[in-house]
């Protein structure tokens, strides 16, 4: 399988804003170019494991997180997914998928 960097990109422009950072900011703290954080924010350059471990260290969040995609230590776990999901059906798909999750709210 082969490593879409524009995902991991996204996410760390995602954790990079959760955090209340400008690249500019970030960029200073990790001594690198604004121009070399944006690309890598835009996956257009592949960021070694190294400077990945360093970004997530400064943003506070795993690598797991920045590749898998999953914050699962959040409240808001699989928050913004459900979100991308929802925003893309229609009004009458986004109700019946808020009646199946009362069903399964009111099981557990």
């Amino acid at each position: 399988m082969a490593v879409d960097f524009s995902i991991i990109g996204k996410r760390l422009k995602e954790a990079r804003r959760k955090k209340d950072l400008t690249q500019e900011q970030l960029a200073e703290k990790m001594g690198v170019s604004i121009a070399y954080l944006s690309k890598v924010e835009t996956g257009k350059i592949h960021i070694n494991l190294e400077r990945l471990s360093e970004i997530c260290h400064i943003l506070g969040v795993t690598e797991g997180e920045i590749l898998n995609g999953v914050y699962n230590h959040s409240e808001r776990y699989l928050h913004s997914e459900f979100y991308e999901l929802l925003r893309h059906c229609s009004a009458k798909k986004q109700k019946l998928a808020y009646e199946i999750l009362q069903v399964i709210v009111k099981d557990v």
